[in-house]
């Protein structure tokens, strides 16, 4: 990261451990992408850390290939999303379906019909972000909590919330090839233009040969396990 990019920091916004295949600890943009303000965005999800590949889901590689795999079969589907600041609500879009349950062969075609269809001019940002919360940090930035699941959503646009209350749940709304919890800060509340702003976490903590080790004001790779640090709620 650039040394001029000196992130903002921000609470983490979940609890139990968690992974982040897609981070701007590993690479940036993060997500292969400048659009939709995802430069430095993060995507979190909960794996089997036991199993072989490390899945993301209760079934096996070949279920998945074959037969697609329930939401409920997801370690994250359903878990708690908290504000990671406080601040004004300023949008809360609720409403998108989910599909019931993920295959390979469909969500590539969603995937890459968003990729390269979707047009922020005519078309809806739900159809990429599904359901979706945006909060105002401060001056100029902005927390973007995305793919929520549907009817999850606690808030109300003009709403003051505090750093760590509770938002909505994970879930597999949009242009998600997967229950997860998608996150990024921005210079704009309109994900359709908006440009990424760099964060780093507070407190976390990151497990290494089984012992939980708490850092501050870092940036999780994508081989951390890690989780908030009690000191955060």
């Amino acid at each position: 990261m650039n040394t001029a990019d000196k992130p903002i920091i921000a609470a983490f916004p979940l609890r139990g451990e968690w992974l982040s295949p897609n981070t701007p600890g590993t690479k940036i943009p993060s997500h292969g992408t400048d659009r939709f303000g995802t430069r430095y965005a993060y995507d979190f999800i909960q794996v089997n850390w036991t199993r072989k590949g490390r899945p993301a889901y209760r079934v096996s590689f070949l279920h998945y290939l074959l037969f697609g795999v329930p939401l409920k079969e997801y370690y994250c589907w359903g878990q708690n999303v908290y504000a990671p600041c406080g601040g004004i609500v300023l949008r809360a879009e609720d409403g998108c379906e989910e599909r019931p349950r993920t295959h390979f062969l469909s969500d590539l075609v969603n995937a890459y019909k968003n990729a390269h269809y979707f047009d922020p001019a005519k078309d809806d940002v739900q159809q990429v972000a599904g359901n979706y919360i945006i909060l105002q940090c401060g001056k100029n930035v902005y927390a973007a909590l995305v793919h929520l699941q549907k009817g999850s959503i606690s808030v109300t646009p003009g709403q003051k919330i505090s750093k760590g209350d509770l938002l909505g749940r994970v879930g597999h709304s949009g242009n998600s090839f997967a229950p997860h919890l998608h996150f990024q800060l921005m210079d704009s509340s309109d994900i359709a233009t908006a440009n990424g702003i760099p964060c780093a976490f507070e407190k976390y903590e990151v497990c290494q040969n089984g012992v939980w080790t708490p850092v501050s004001n870092s940036i999780p790779t994508n081989k951390d396990k890690i989780r908030a640090s009690p000191q955060s709620f």
